[in-house]
């Protein structure tokens, strides 16, 4: 190609230089934002397989055998007796706890207990081997909680400071994780502790399947608009270049030379504009990191994607953009005279509905399977979730210019004023290029909808109250392990209640403890220490009896107290609650004072700490990253309006100013303009609101159907405000570009 020639069509303007800057930048933001999230998906699936260790169960450790050593077995026994054995220690075989419920200030820890031989080959992920008794590794994180907080806190809880868990075996700098040493005998008296060879490598069970899913829907999200975005810029000031390819064609240059001349002005700052996108989506992962995202950020090098990753993105950006181009000016048809007039479109019919139906059907397949098949695997939900969500946006595309013609239709028989007749009526003719101008704002409400939607599922979960019957929500309680008589629970009781914070210590007492076979399911105590845990109504009798589902998180109707005939020196101490004054000094000082009493067989917890669980935290995490897209979109589409209007004034600018040549007042321009962006918008946007939420319960549902969509909070209002906001202010910033180009002296020229 000539290169005198391609510099004849893009050089020696203003406004060409602004648009060529124009796509640069849209290009540069696409890019980085779609490096960005490909680097959190893959750095999703690493973090998951640094933390697989962490997933790993054991094998039970103990083995039955037949008891030969009974001389009265059962009479109705059919079988001899099996009894536990418990199974040794060896140098390739170690003991493991890990502890269901390890709480600091209402962030989790994670926690696993080792026992082991000296010469064990048995080794820990980013330690080793296992740390002697009374000795522990912590995370970074955790261990600069535990150096920052007063011992009778948290440090007290596991012992003399060994080392740090290399980042490695860690998910992210935020993890809390901490492995201690611990005797065989205390492990194995727990009734919970597995043996150990070694550590799995595969991620199953993590997270990462739903991250990912979420992450690839919200990056489909976020880079429509991108898309939206692009075509809009490389059409700016599409006007201007037609007179300047058919000046070209005056010339003697051929069609094909001036489509290629069109790719070429595009794809040059294509390029540009995609090599910034990189060094930003390179410059930007120290902050992208610092998205936390199930408790804890990401390591920098997690977001690394290599530089085939960038290599392919750049190349389908720049070969996608100068394609659209070359394909829009060869459609245009320029001969050596220019085009005189814009032809119509044709008129969009009712078959651009189908993409709309056909993702609403996959994913409505995909939350109906996933009910009916309790979970479907990744392999199948994965695609159909991401597969309908992509049919939907196109969909909102494709079947918005044939709405906005109905509508137009409807609004145009209906038309008094000048500016209500003129916009309808070029509303009517060019449909799809006036619905083009306000697509990525219609996408936007859409997206915002299904964030908000998909993030209203952490509403859910209602607050705890204090409530007659129920513990109370600042209380705790630990399970007692067997062997402790009355004397060492009323000692650990008296120790308790000296401690600051803590109103009263109770001791619940069974037939038998908690952990053996055929106990009683209630707890028994004095009278007298009902008031204690919140009853109310306490019948007169010096013991009182109530259902072990008291201590229960997910209880709901108040457990009722009943007059009990045994005496206490007949039972054994099975469980011990605690009532604190509700400060998190004073709550973090009774689980370390319990969790080192040595008289229980459980980490205390409170009715509380069932909310902190994994598939809640799954739930903010998400909602992090649906509010963060919430920003992205909205800024990206109120963006796209103000290019997407000014391109129109610009390639009508000729007609615009002939009409205030006739007599026309700026002030009907601009109601003109103003409408054309009106009616496309205000048609689409009710549709565009009701589906975002239908998605959102559709991917909620398809993901996990125990969750359920709920009334969004004020975040959506406030997104969708400043969606509306942003939209006005980008069709007001064109009038002063509408009061420049239509002056006498402007229309003499254009």
């Amino acid at each position: 190609m000539n290169t005198v020639i391609l510099k004849l069509a893009i050089a020696g303007s203003r406004s060409a230089y602004g648009r060529l800057a124009g796509i640069a930048g849209g290009v540069a933001v696409g890019v980085c934002l779609l490096l960005l999230l490909w680097g959190g998906a893959n750095g999703l699936n690493a973090r998951d397989d640094r933390g697989a260790w962490l997933r790993e169960t054991g094998a039970p450790s103990v083995a039955f055998s037949t008891d030969t050593a009974s001389s009265s077995p059962p009479a109705d026994a059919a079988t001899p007796a099996e009894v536990p054995v418990p199974i040794p220690l060896t140098t390739d075989v170690a003991l493991m706890r890990s502890n269901p419920v390890e709480v600091f200030r209402d962030r989790l820890i994670n926690r696993r207990d080792f026992a082991a031989l000296d010469s064990t080959t048995v080794t820990i992920p980013g330690i080793g081997s296992p740390p002697k008794p009374g000795e522990y590794y912590a995370s970074p994180a955790l261990q600069r909680l535990i150096e920052a907080t007063p011992r009778d806190e948290l440090g007290d809880r596991y012992g003399t400071f060994a080392g740090t868990i290399d980042d490695s075996a860690l998910p992210g700098p935020d993890s809390l994780i901490i492995v201690t040493g611990a005797t065989e005998t205390v492990l194995r008296e727990s009734g919970i502790a597995s043996l150990v060879t070694g550590f799995t490598t595969d991620p199953y069970g993590g997270n990462a399947s739903s991250y990912t899913t979420v992450l690839a829907l919200g990056a489909i999200a976020v880079f429509f608009p991108v898309l939206l975005l692009i075509s809009i810029v490389t059409g700016l000031g599409a006007a201007q270049r037609r007179e300047r390819f058919a000046s070209l064609r005056l010339i003697g240059a051929s069609p094909r030379v001036v489509a290629r001349i069109a790719a070429a002005e595009t794809a040059i700052p294509s390029l540009t504009g995609a090599l910034i996108g990189v060094v930003l989506a390179v410059l930007l992962r120290p902050v992208a990191a610092q998205l936390q995202v199930n408790g804890t950020r990401m390591f920098v090098s997690d977001l690394t994607t290599g530089w085939v990753a960038g290599f392919s993105v750049v190349a389908v950006v720049v070969v996608a953009s100068a394609f659209i181009a070359a394909h829009r000016t060869r459609r245009a048809g320029i001969g050596p005279l220019g085009v005189t007039q814009s032809a119509p479109e044709v008129p969009p019919r009712a078959r651009r509905l189908l993409p709309l139906l056909a993702g609403l059907a996959a994913m409505i397949l995909t939350a109906f399977l996933s009910r009916i098949a309790n979970g479907l695997s990744a392999q199948l939900q994965t695609p159909l979730l991401l597969g309908g969500f992509v049919l939907i946006l196109i969909g909102i595309v494709t079947a918005g210019p044939w709405l906005t013609l109905l509508v137009s239709r409807l609004g145009g028989q209906r038309a008094r004023t000048a500016a209500a007749v003129i916009a309808l009526n070029r509303i009517q003719r060019t449909p799809a290029a006036t619905f083009r101008s306000v697509s990525g704002l219609v996408i936007a409400v859409f997206v915002v909808s299904v964030f908000a939607g998909a993030s209203s599922v952490i509403e859910t979960r209602p607050t705890r109250t204090a409530i007659p019957g129920l513990p109370h929500p600042a209380s705790l309680n630990a399970t007692i392990s067997t062997g402790h008589t009355a004397a060492d629970t009323t000692r650990t009781e008296n120790r308790l209640e000296r401690l600051p914070g803590i109103r009263n210590a109770t001791i619940g007492y069974g037939a038998a403890a908690f952990t053996e076979a055929g106990a009683e399911r209630e707890i028994y105590l004095r009278a007298k220490d009902a008031p204690s845990l919140g009853f109310t109504s306490i019948p007169k009798t010096d013991v009182v009896a109530l259902d072990m589902s008291f201590l229960h998180s997910w209880t709901t109707p108040p457990v009722s107290l009943v007059p009990a005939s045994a005496t206490l020196d007949q039972l054994v101490p099975v469980t011990i609650m605690i009532e604190t004054d509700g400060t998190p000094e004073a709550i973090d000082r009774a689980r370390t004072a319990l969790n080192t009493s040595g008289i229980t067989a459980t980490p205390a917890s409170t009715p509380t700490d069932l909310e902190l669980q994994s598939s809640t935290r799954l739930i903010h995490g998400l909602a992090v990253l649906a509010y963060l897209g919430m920003i992205i979109a909205v800024v990206i589409a109120g963006v796209s309006l103000a290019v997407g209007t000014a391109s129109a004034v610009l390639d009508r600018k000729k007609v615009l100013g002939l009409m205030r040549l006739m007599g026309m007042p700026a002030s009907t321009l601009r109601r003109i303009i103003l409408a054309e962006a009106a009616v496309p918008l205000l048609t689409v946007l009710a549709l565009s609101i009701g589906l975002g939420f239908l998605v959102a319960w559709l991917i909620v549902t398809g993901i996990d159907d125990s969750y359920k969509v709920t009334w969004p909070g004020n975040d959506y209002f406030l997104a969708l405000g400043a969606s509306l906001m942003l939209a006005l202010a980008a069709v007001t910033a064109t009038f002063g570009l509408i009061q420049r180009n239509t002056t006498p002296t402007a229309t003499r020229f254009a």
